[in-house]
């Protein structure tokens, strides 16, 4: 069975990770015996990201290793928070949630984007592959629902009558980016293995 370290210590995305990715043995950040220090992401946007991770950490492990930067991008907030979505919510979603509807007062447009870049890296020769993956919807006026991670019990997608907060992975998985984003790395992955 083929390793794949996973390029994070959210338990909730490995989760989904391991979800989409069943038959490949797939190692955490926790897995290993000493920390790693986390990249500066200093790129300007989710593909830069993303690559930055995955070429770091594929480093300090010698893993093959895949890497995501995700974000929600609001376009009456010209795209915003977009890649600054972690840093927005600070690690308080609830509060963040205040903080989106606070900017959209007044604003018609509620409309949102999940966008996200999936880079598998392979430490042996520096070869990358990059996968996109979007989920369009809208920003809801309050908060609904307990699932998913982050921003999803704010964002309900087109076609769902909910928020990704309160569906059951297995409808999410309809829907969602990520979900997207894997469903094309795990077909090239069956091309090239």
């Amino acid at each position: 069975m083929q390793q794949l370290l996973i390029a994070t210590n959210n338990q909730g995305k490995l989760k989904e990770f391991r979800d989409h990715l069943r038959e490949f043995y797939l190692l955490g950040l926790c897995n290993f015996d000493k920390e790693i220090e986390e990249p500066i992401e200093n790129g300007v946007s989710f593909a830069e990201n993303s690559l930055i991770k995955a070429k770091y950490y594929a480093h300090a492990t010698s893993c093959l290793t895949i890497a995501d930067d995700s974000g929600l991008c609001v376009n009456a907030l010209d795209g915003r928070p977009g890649i600054f979505s972690s840093r927005y919510a600070n690690g308080d979603y609830k509060q963040a949630f205040q903080k989106l509807n606070k900017e959209l007062e007044g604003k018609e447009d509620r409309s949102a984007y999940f966008q996200v870049v999936l880079t598998l890296y392979n430490p042996q020769n520096d070869i990358y592959k990059q996968f996109n993956g979007r989920c369009d919807g809208k920003i809801l006026y309050q908060s609904c629902g307990t699932g998913g991670l982050g921003y999803d019990p704010l964002f309900s997608p087109h076609g769902l009558d909910m928020s990704f907060g309160e569906c059951s992975l297995e409808e999410k998985n309809k829907y969602d980016h990520r979900k997207k984003a894997t469903d094309k790395l795990v077909k090239y992955l069956g091309e090239i293995m």
